[in-house]
């Protein structure tokens, strides 16, 4: 039964009126004051509501309660039993999350409970929603400019060791042992030999923990013929073949192995150099959503949009936030990621005008695709320049065609091929004696000299050019900030080393902590607001005490008393000020 309490109407006397003004201030200056006035009352419980009875059953937790404590497990990266004990004795949890009442009822909530709204949020797909309806409401209170943008990637790691290929292959074979023998007992007794089942589940470490190089290569075919023979022996069992674990152990065979006839008839299994494995093989069996990043590593990668404010001094009071996140596998290239992300802050409303990003998301593609959404790209080309004389010191007229060379010599002849390249024919005596033939990308021939391009290269050595200007640098130097935005959400949220595995859990808690991070911007920015408030008040109170008290008045009361100090809400330093 759903059990949904009333959070919008006010109370006729607060609650926590009682507290001492001190501790009310920390309250309503820490992320629990920005999350109880900005985003308590924005969670979608409707989304969650609708998997339960209006009246039927036990009544559920509140789910206003539940929403809000699974955003703030990920905000301060607790496991679910320190969530337990947080919920329970926190105070600034029940003050965000509207907990008036000491019961057990309401700040408590067990582990297994947890778990499945965990579940039931996950397979509803609410993370992402969260993430964007909430940042949506930050972005509205604190009036934030979504028109410069900056975009990045960086790597995260879900719950799981990092294998060797004996060590992927030992896990493998290992996790599928385990399941037969915990599934199918009889089966696993009649076809598994002792000494094969002794190999592998042997808890000491196993046989396979302490190999030596010089017997890796040797070790490496071992465990591959086993392999082979475990998937060969089961192949014709049914039920065993719809073990999962089994199903891993053939994509692992089919990604790490090749399967060739032998001189003898037999079937040989030869294991494939490290080369020929595709980024997206199994890493791990316990997680194989994940997969391999030359650069990075095995785990996945989250895409990263901020917005930002080119301003040497910028204004503390209205925050950058991350407005748009992804996560993917470790394996995917960065350049399908820009317009993808582009598209989804453009339905929200807060598409940018200008994107900055490295030169993996600049391709000429990507900037043309952004153009025709109205974002411009500042990103640097990727690649080096093919000749010192590039392209971008020609002439050319709009609809593609050379009009003088950098010397000023026209072309005796501009035609575009079948296949959309441009041939621009100069004159072969000039281009001879030019000094800058060496440089220059014209090749001379038989019946003249000849530039050959397309309107994309040309492009592309516009872009080079401009980036080469002092304007470039000073517009792309502000994307380097987006870098110490991945290092806060590492170090602040904790998704550096994550709790769990696969992709939807991984997608689910980064996805939070993402908002989490944005909830302490904004808990930043609203201090900050706080305080020039309070300065501006103070300075107010202060020019009107001094006109309208006599100067000898002032400065003999406030040398003698303490209680003007009190009485008109001053510091003792701006009345020391005012007495001078």
């Amino acid at each position: 039964m759903r059990h949904i309490k009333d959070h919008k109407t006010g109370y006729l006397f607060d609650p926590w009126g009682p507290m001492g003004p001190k501790r009310r201030n920390l309250l309503e200056h820490s992320w629990a004051g920005v999350f109880r006035e900005y985003l308590f009352n924005e969670l979608p419980v409707e989304k969650i509501a609708k998997r339960l009875h209006p009246s039927w059953g036990r009544p559920s937790k509140e789910l206003y309660a539940v929403l809000g404590t699974l955003v703030l497990q990920q905000l301060h990266n607790l496991s679910d039993r320190e969530v337990v004990s947080t919920l329970a004795f926190d105070t600034r949890w029940h003050y965000a999350l509207d907990i008036t009442g000491g019961s057990d009822g309401e700040t408590t909530m067990a582990e297994r409970t947890l778990r499945e709204y965990r579940k039931m949020v996950m397979d509803e797909k609410l993370d992402g929603y969260l993430f964007e309806t909430l940042t949506d409401t930050l972005m509205k209170a604190f009036e934030v400019d979504t028109s410069k943008q900056r975009l990045d990637s960086t790597h995260v790691r879900s719950n799981m060791r990092r294998l060797g290929r004996i060590g992927l292959f030992a896990a493998t074979i290992r996790k599928f042992l385990v399941n037969l023998k915990r599934r199918h007992r009889k089966v696993f007794d009649a076809h598994i030999p002792e000494e094969l089942a002794s190999r592998y589940l042997k808890k000491e470490g196993g046989c396979f923990s302490q190999v030596k190089p010089s017997e890796a290569r040797k070790t490496l075919h071992k465990v591959s013929d086993d392999l082979f023979s475990l998937i060969e022996t089961f192949r014709s069992h049914h039920e065993v073949c719809r073990l999962n674990s089994f199903h891993l152990m053939e994509r692992l065979l089919k990604e790490q192995c090749t399967i060739s006839d032998g001189n003898d008839g037999d079937t040989k299994v030869t294991v494939k150099p490290p080369k020929e494995v595709p980024a997206d093989s199994l890493q791990n069996p316990s997680d194989p959503d994940a997969t391999y990043d030359g650069y990075k590593g095995q785990g996945y990668q989250v895409q990263l949009m901020e917005t930002f404010r080119p301003d040497e001094h910028p204004d503390r009071t209205k925050p950058n936030l991350i407005t748009h996140v992804e996560v993917q596998p470790a394996h995917e290239s960065d350049t399908e990621a820009l317009i993808p992300a582009l598209q989804k802050t453009q339905h929200r409303g807060c598409a940018p005008g200008e994107l900055e990003a490295d030169a993996s998301y600049g391709s000429d593609e990507n900037v043309q695709a952004a153009a025709a959404l109205g974002v411009e790209v500042i990103a640097p080309v990727l690649g080096k320049k093919a000749s010192k004389v590039g392209l971008e010191r020609f002439c050319f007229r709009k609809h593609g065609g050379v009009r003088a060379c950098p010397l000023g010599h026209k072309p005796y002849e501009n035609k575009r091929t079948k296949t959309g390249r441009f041939v621009a024919r100069f004159s072969l005596k000039h281009c001879q004696d030019c000094p800058l033939l060496a440089q220059c990308p014209v090749h001379c021939g038989t019946q003249g000299a000849y530039l050959r391009y397309t309107a994309k290269q040309v492009r592309l050595a516009h872009r080079r050019a401009f980036e080469e200007t002092d304007v470039f640098r000073d517009r792309y130097r502000w994307r380097a900030g987006i870098e110490g935005t991945g290092s806060h959400l590492k170090s602040d949220t904790g998704v550096d080393r994550l709790r769990v595995r696969g992709m939807p859990a991984v997608r689910f808690c980064v996805t939070l902590k993402a908002l989490g991070l944005n909830i302490l911007r904004a808990t930043s920015a609203r201090n900050a607001r706080m305080r020039a408030a309070s300065a501006l008040a103070h300075g107010i109170l202060s020019k009107f005490i001094a006109f309208f008290w006599p100067r000898d008045c002032f400065r003999t009361v406030s040398r003698t008393m303490s209680e003007p100090f009190v009485q008109f809400g001053l510091s003792k330093s701006i009345c020391q000020r005012l007495a001078a």
